[in-house]
């Protein structure tokens, strides 16, 4: 085409790079991968909360108001082992006596009952029970 009367010329090209998906997109797929992430993290971690039995020793969800008050923080009964020494067969046979007597005081709870999820257990006295 060449040149025209404004002294321009058209023949000129000047290539342009094909942007990328991944590069036009590259905010939108990090916060998407973030949330991803988050989720699974968070997904393994609950998984491993309530299969650990952590979730029965919690008494701070809101079913567990009527038994807050058993709850003893003297700890007469309760033996503290050593968390440093020599590990030998006589060490281990003493932590398991003393693990299984702390287990069984646990298990005494029926954390699967109906008790934590009635209505008074779930809205403790202070506050009003919603009209449903």
């Amino acid at each position: 085409m060449g040149w025209d009367v404004n002294m321009v010329n058209h023949d000129t090209v000047i290539p342009v790079a094909k942007i990328s998906f991944r590069a036009r997109h590259s905010f939108l797929l990090f916060i998407v991968v973030s949330i991803l992430i988050a989720s699974v993290v968070i997904v393994i971690s609950m998984i491993m909360y309530n299969g650990s039995g952590a979730a029965q020793l919690d008494l701070s969800r809101p079913g567990y108001v009527n038994v807050r008050s058993q709850a003893t923080t003297n700890g007469d009964d309760f033996q503290m082992y050593s968390s440093t020494g020599v590990i030998s067969k006589d060490v281990i046979v003493e932590f398991k006596a003393l693990y299984d007597s702390q287990a069984q005081k646990i298990k005494v709870v029926d954390a699967f009952g109906g008790d934590p999820l009635s209505p008074d257990a779930l809205y403790p006295p202070a506050t009003q029970k919603p009209a449903f």
